[in-house]
């Protein structure tokens, strides 16, 4: 058996075409040799990371010992798997490779996409944890994650357009899509379209789960207001954080509100110089929740993956942009850089190529992939 991290190298990120039954027949052979702790499962298309993070945050100032799991990551694999506020170790991963090796086999193992034998790894890991905080991939009902048995609480997310390919075409497609992983609860974020608020009341009758819309109670509101007036959040982190909390209620959780003075969520339009954020959001959704956070003359510092609408994209940020700097990225999925840079022109945005010249009077944001801020955070090391 090789070690974890060749591996894992070995596995192709990216599927043409994706194997639903395969994750199925693999966790069939592992749950009866692992325990089950109860699970809070995120899907959606935004908010993922951060109302996770939040969660896995304040449960575990709250006493409990938490495992969360998120995707992808920005400059190691290890920041996918944390437990108990900590990225796991790298030789928590090896043993927890060797076990899953063993029990699933070498055809099996080998089998498995990268999310999906990395699920399972986080599986194990998370074994003896008191609760799960479960990020889905691109998907719901067929993703991954939606094979853990004990989920107890779903968080539905603001759902937008990306993905078409394998979730459909139409808000109304990828929202039923992801919302029928649902199981007993869920709680559903503010969403951009009430579409996904239509699907989410049609499916918790169809499927018998119950929902929760977002509102915090005045109680607890005016004690996250007056924490977070402090800490200079985005409009959009501000509202992730309170669907963290009211989920946490709903499940009678009790969490010092001490905990969102110490909350660190990185890449998440976070601050790594007085002049310097980065933000790995990468759709039209994100997009436009971070437009209204910038201010004008941004210089953006992108790349793109090819099967976004960077064009939209672009077009939503270019009221706050006054030029874009290029930065390469490497990923076999990365945008094709002459229709990129025709978008721009089409745009009439300024564009050239990324130098790592910054400038301490200008105001820059780092934005269009975990891919991209990877590669901007890499720049700065050499």
């Amino acid at each position: 058996m090789s070690d974890f991290f060749d591996f894992l190298e070995k596995k192709p990120l990216y599927y043409q075409e994706i194997d639903h039954n395969r994750i199925r027949v693999a966790y069939d052979i592992l749950k009866d040799k692992i325990s089950h702790p109860k699970t809070i499962h995120l899907i959606g298309t935004n908010g993922k990371g951060s109302t996770g993070r939040a969660l896995a945050h304040f449960a575990f100032s709250a006493g409990l010992k938490v495992g969360h799991y998120s995707s992808p990551h920005i400059l190691e694999f290890n920041e996918r798997i944390w437990i108990n506020g900590q990225n796991v170790t790298d030789s928590t991963l090896q043993n927890a490779h060797k076990r899953l090796f063993k029990i699933l086999g070498e055809e099996m193992s080998r089998a498995l996409s990268y999310f999906e034998y990395t699920t399972l790894l986080a599986f194990i890991i998370f074994e003896n944890v008191d609760l799960i905080v479960l990020e889905a991939g691109l998907g719901g009902e067929f993703d991954a994650t939606s094979v853990a048995q004990n989920r107890i609480f779903s968080i539905i997310t603001p759902i937008g357009f990306d993905h078409q390919a394998f979730l459909g075409e139409s808000i109304q497609e990828i929202a039923t899509t992801k919302i029928k992983s649902v199981k007993k609860e869920a709680l559903i974020a503010p969403q951009i379209y009430d579409e996904v608020v239509n699907v989410a009341q049609k499916l918790s009758k169809e499927l018998n789960f119950r929902l929760h819309l977002a509102k915090l109670e005045s109680r607890l509101e005016q004690k996250v207001e007056k924490i977070l007036s402090q800490k200079a959040y985005p409009e959009f982190l501000v509202s992730n954080i309170k669907v963290a909390i009211q989920a946490l209620d709903i499940l009678g959780i009790d969490f010092s509100f001490e905990a969102l003075e110490d909350l660190e969520i990185f890449g998440r339009f976070y601050k790594i110089a007085p002049n310097i954020t980065v933000d790995v959001g990468h759709n039209l959704l994100s997009a436009k929740a971070i437009v209204k956070e910038l201010p004008k003359d941004t210089l953006l510092i992108y790349n793109s993956l090819q099967d976004k609408d960077y064009y939209e994209i672009l077009k939503s940020l270019k009221p706050k942009i006054k030029e874009v700097e290029i930065i390469p990225i490497s990923n076999q999925r990365a945008s094709n850089q002459s229709e990129l840079k025709n978008s721009l022109k089409k745009l009439n945005i300024p564009f050239k190529e990324f130098t790592a010249d910054l400038k301490d009077g200008e105001n820059y944001l780092v934005f269009g992939s975990f891919y991209t801020v990877e590669a901007f955070l890499r720049s700065l090391r050499t």
